[in-house]
């Protein structure tokens, strides 16, 4: 059975940090990511990375205060997030896709965490 499972939100005031983790299990993803969704917006892209865990893309909203990273290891994946802002504040979803192309659709992510609510007070 495929699992998904997100920890490390909370609230956190403005210009600090909080790192989440991604805990896969059931099949090898060829890439696992991050979206997140404020209330009434849309789910947005917001980070990637491959199996390999060198290679990574990150959307330009959170470029510079954002980093994603993998532990194959231990099959978890990170969202270390900087600076944080009050606009940062979102459920943040962890997703998985068995394709490999770079994508920051919604659609090609197969599998999906319940996600972790991050809060940024000002």
């Amino acid at each position: 059975q495929v699992q998904l499972e997100e920890s490390g939100g909370g609230l956190v005031q403005a210009g600090g940090s909080l790192r989440l983790s991604c805990a896969a299990s059931g099949r090898a993803f060829s890439k696992i990511g991050w979206f997140r969704q404020a209330p009434g917006k849309e789910r947005e892209f917001v980070a990637v990375t491959w199996s390999g865990g060198t290679t990574f893309y990150t959307a330009d909203s959170a470029k510079g205060r954002f980093t994603i990273s993998r532990d194959n290891a231990k099959n978890t994946v990170y969202l270390q997030m900087n600076s944080l802002k009050p606009e940062d504040t979102a459920i943040y979803y962890c997703a998985a896709s068995m394709t490999s192309a770079l994508t920051t659709s919604r659609a090609a992510y197969n599998y999906w965490g319940q996600g972790t609510q991050v809060t940024v007070s000002s």
